[in-house]
């Protein structure tokens, strides 16, 4: 049957003419600043202040070609809105069955009850629960972990009835309980409220109690045999695979109910076999097994992938996503659905800046309009198809309509025999896991990966990012966490740059030319850290000797370079403050764009050549999501969090201090020597600029006498390090 209304609709972005105007000013401009650097080049007889103008021209070409991807996916962008009443009408309760995939890798950064929250969320959707099964990957092979979700399945027979009879919003225990917002005033539901609080408070004490003995008590292990598998785990990387179906639902057992008597979504816990002579594959490897055990258990045709800390703020997310599935015009052809990641633990003025608000409310958005976003490795919703290797074709439309998947029909425990074996760590030897199914292995940012991939098969994929958030997790909480992640991300994009799998030519014929570009926005962010070094560092070091690298303020030439710092600053923060940010946000964002740049970004771009070297291995660092107290009462002052020895902290110090010295010493030069000041005034303004910025750091350096200010040896080592370069260019330079 062909319905006349679409599931949803495509409107494109407001005032794209006026950013396009704004792009094609700057390129004029920038076509006017490589003029001038020919023009006004420095005759070779002066030799040092040419070479530090050529440096700058290099850098400013570097910077127009990570330019040319942010016009790419802001030139065009497309936004989604869902009729899930058309959904309803349409379909009713006959829908697909839906596999929800949750990964979580250590039970000290990744705590236990955290997980179990983000597992009882997507148990309590509004949707017919024997179509749901949730699947827990649990890479760190803990029996705490076991245990919590055992005590999670029990609360879950009285958590899902109390969400579906109140619409209790959001469906995280632990969120929900802890909000500020949630006043009731009906008795009968306020009574109710407090039980289940009270025994959903009793159960993370008990898990809680148990995490901190690091084992699950003897009384409790013979309850429940399959704590046995434990007593043959040699460490975390060394054991076999462990396999429980803790709830049977999908109608296979009549036991599995909530106290009201309606099925329960099952819910299976995996941890695949782990051996140290074989390489595990991080995140993409618990994933693969999790989609093959899942193929067994329950063969759902639609699969959630989501983080083991984003749990689900939207009831409806699964209908949301099946309203693009299901299309029957625009459906057969996407291949998954991408939401945005959110944040729940921000502070106002998003300190470190973490919400990826550009990220999200823009640039996927024209990733969106090109062809499709790229996979952000949680909270999309993918086709068991896609993640199979298929390749989509117009005879396959017919075939991908049908959803009604047969559903294994064995008993649990002959389910769980065979499937354990699809979770050894040798079933992929000789197969296309990892290649061409599954996720892809070969880079940290593996989903990034899998996403190309399975847009080049033919699959399109569609971006969504409705009013009501649908998934909220944990950003970090301390400068280092931030700096590490982005050092993750960086490390893994650097790999696809210098890989086959680079969007240029990986893509090449089989996406979209401008989506190749998109993707291109994301894969040279190592390769940044050098120009912007340069260009934060040399031009105030050049003060100390009044050589001039920009030209005088009131030259013509001066007008494109005065033109696009003040015209790429105010489209930056309007931007910002259009994605529902502060100003304030916007000026930390600019200091965190700053630090990634100059450690994240570099140190990923020293890790990849160490790799290429053979001197190392790429590894996989997980974000800790747990904050000690003190540390967590300064990120709500928002007081940056300095409190660690580490070269990433080193650089930063230096890189504040030596723009310092050079802003003392350039007010010192003009003050001796006036007539220099046309020459050097956009210098004295890129210095003051880059002190300004880093007043948190001076702050965390000489004045502040917590816990997280600089370490010692820190202060030191940028010191010494500052002063030496300082005084070798004010010395030793010659002009």
């Amino acid at each position: 049957m062909k319905f006349s209304q679409p599931l949803f609709e495509t409107v494109s972005g407001n005032w794209l003419f006026l950013y396009r105007l704004y792009a094609a000013s700057i390129l004029v401009c920038i076509c006017f600043v490589f003029a001038s650097r020919v023009k006004l080049l420095p005759p070779s007889e002066n030799g040092t202040h040419r070479l530090m103008w050529i440096g700058c021209s290099l850098c400013e070409l570097a910077f127009f070609l990570f330019w040319i991807p942010t016009v790419v996916v802001r030139w065009d962008r497309s936004y989604r809105r869902t009729f899930k009443d058309r959904l309803s009408e349409r379909h009713g309760k006959d829908l697909p069955a839906v596999d929800i995939l949750v990964c979580t890798a250590d039970p000290v950064m990744e705590p236990p009850s955290m997980v179990m929250s983000t597992v009882l969320s997507v148990m309590a959707y509004d949707y017919p629960p024997d179509k749901l099964s949730v699947f827990l990957s649990d890479d760190g092979c803990s029996d705490l972990t076991f245990y919590a979700m055992l005590e999670a399945a029990s609360f879950s027979k009285k958590w899902i009835p109390f969400c579906h009879k109140f619409k209790v919003e959001p469906r995280s225990p632990e969120a929900y309980f802890s909000s500020p917002d949630v006043h009731i005033e009906d008795p009968v539901r306020k009574n109710e409220c407090n039980s289940i609080n009270n025994l959903y408070e009793e159960m993370v004490g008990r898990v809680e109690a148990i995490s901190k003995l690091t084992r699950v008590p003897e009384e409790i292990r013979k309850s429940h045999q399959i704590f046995k598998e434990w007593d043959f785990v040699s460490s975390r990387n060394d054991h076999q695979t462990i396999l429980q179906i803790v709830i049977d639902g999908n109608g296979r057992d009549e036991t599995a109910v909530d106290d009201e008597g309606q099925p329960l979504p099952s819910l299976v816990y995996l941890s695949r076999e782990k051996r140290p002579h074989h390489h595990h594959q991080f995140k993409a490897g618990a994933v693969n097994a999790l989609i093959r055990v899942s193929s067994r258990i329950s063969n759902a045709p639609i699969i959630l992938n989501l983080d083991c800390d984003m749990y689900s703020n939207n009831p409806d997310a699964i209908r949301e996503a099946l309203c693009f599935l299901m299309d029957e015009e625009s459906g057969p052809k996407i291949g998954f659905v991408q939401f945005p990641q959110n944040f729940v633990n921000l502070t106002r003025n998003d300190l470190y800046g973490s919400s990826l608000s550009q990220i999200c409310n823009v640039e996927l958005h024209g990733f969106d309009s090109h062809g499709g976003p790229c996979f952000i490795g949680t909270g999309c919703f993918h086709r068991r198809d896609t993640l199979s290797g298929k390749i989509y074709t117009m005879e396959s439309r017919e075939h991908l309509k049908d959803h009604k998947h047969k559903r294994p029909e064995e008993s649990a425990t002959v389910l769980e025999e065979e499937a354990k074996r699809l979770a050894d760590c040798d079933f992929e030897y000789n197969t296309l896991w990892g290649k061409e199914m599954g996720f892809k292995y070969g880079a940290l940012v593996e989903d990034i990966l899998t996403g190309l991939s399975i847009q080049r098969r033919g699959w399109r994929s569609v971006y969504h990012n409705p009013a009501k958030k649908c998934f909220l997790g944990l950003g970090p909480t301390t400068l280092l966490q931030s700096l590490i992640q982005q050092k993750r991300w960086a490390e893994g994009q650097c790999q696809i740059l210098l890989s086959r799998y680079f969007p240029l030519i990986y893509g090449w014929g089989k996406i979209p030319f401008l989506l190749q570009l998109s993707y291109c926005i994301y894969s040279p962010w190592s390769l940044q850290s050098i120009p912007f070094i340069y260009y934060f560092v040399v031009p105030s070091l050049c003060l100390l000797r009044g050589i001039s690298l920009f030209p005088e303020v009131s030259s013509p030439w001066g007008l494109p370079f005065t033109y696009i710092i003040f015209a790429v600053t105010l489209h930056d923060a309007i931007e910002c403050i259009s994605c529902g940010a502060t100003l304030l946000a916007w000026w930390n964002g600019q200091r965190m764009w700053m630090f990634k740049r100059t450690t994240s970004y570099l140190f990923a771009l020293l890790d990849n050549i160490w790799r290429i070297m053979g001197f190392t291995n790429s590894a996989f660092a997980i974000t800790a999501k747990v904050t000690e107290d003190d540390v967590s009462e300064r990120y709500e002052k928002e007081m940056i969090e300095f409190g660690a020895v580490t070269p990433m902290f080193t650089i930063i110090a230096a890189i504040a201090l030596i723009n310092g010295f050079c802003l003392i010493g350039g007010f010192i030069r003009l003050l001796m020597w006036s007539e220099t000041l046309p020459q050097l005034v956009m210098q004295m303004i890129s210095c003051a600029s880059l002190v300004l910025i880093n007043l948190p750091v001076y702050e965390g350096l000489f004045f502040r006498k917590d816990p997280g200010r600089m370490p010692a040896s820190v202060m030191q080592a940028s010191l010494t390090f500052s002063l030496v370069a300082c005084s070798l260019f004010t010395i030793r330079l010659p002009v």
